[in-house]
């Protein structure tokens, strides 16, 4: 991972800073994610049921795909800012899930550097926007501006 330092990531805004690896969404992480939220709908957990609808078998819960966020982050290679302690999730704009996650699917995220500003002594407010892009389909899983701050 190569370390920049602020006033390297903030000339950075406006510009694609990373992409992350790959992630599988099998069913075994959509069934766990449906035990850890409640949301059991067939079209999500019951693989016979979900043949019979326009997706021809089961998809990922829109809000399991905007969950793999923080590990896209983390296996991605955008650039450390030098001096960073720690993060913390902030927030959203502007989610939109744009298409299903069939079952068995890879997904990874783009992120795109929107802001990067200091918002106290040592605290640094960070918007991106990410898309997350499904292996092999056009169009997008997702699109959001997630906001992160992070800590001197």
């Amino acid at each position: 991972m190569v370390a920049v330092s602020i006033a390297e990531y903030q000339a950075k805004q406006g510009q694609v800073i990373g992409t992350s690896d790959w992630i599988l969404v099998d069913q075994a992480m959509i069934d766990r994610f449906a035990d850890a939220t409640g949301d059991h709908q067939f079209i999500h957990v019951n693989p016979e049921l979900a043949k019979m609808t326009p997706f021809g078998g089961t998809i990922a819960h829109g809000f399991l795909t905007l969950s793999l966020l923080p590990v896209m982050r983390e296996k991605s290679d955008i650039p450390q800012v030098e001096g960073i302690r720690m993060g913390v999730n902030y927030g959203g704009n502007k989610v939109r899930f744009l298409a299903p996650v069939p079952s068995g699917s890879r997904v990874r995220g783009h992120f795109k550097l929107l802001e990067f500003a200091e918002k106290g002594p040592g605290r640094f407010q960070e918007t991106c926007e990410l898309t997350v892009e499904i292996e092999g389909q056009d169009k997008p899983a997702l699109v959001a501006e997630w906001i992160a701050q992070v800590f001197l």
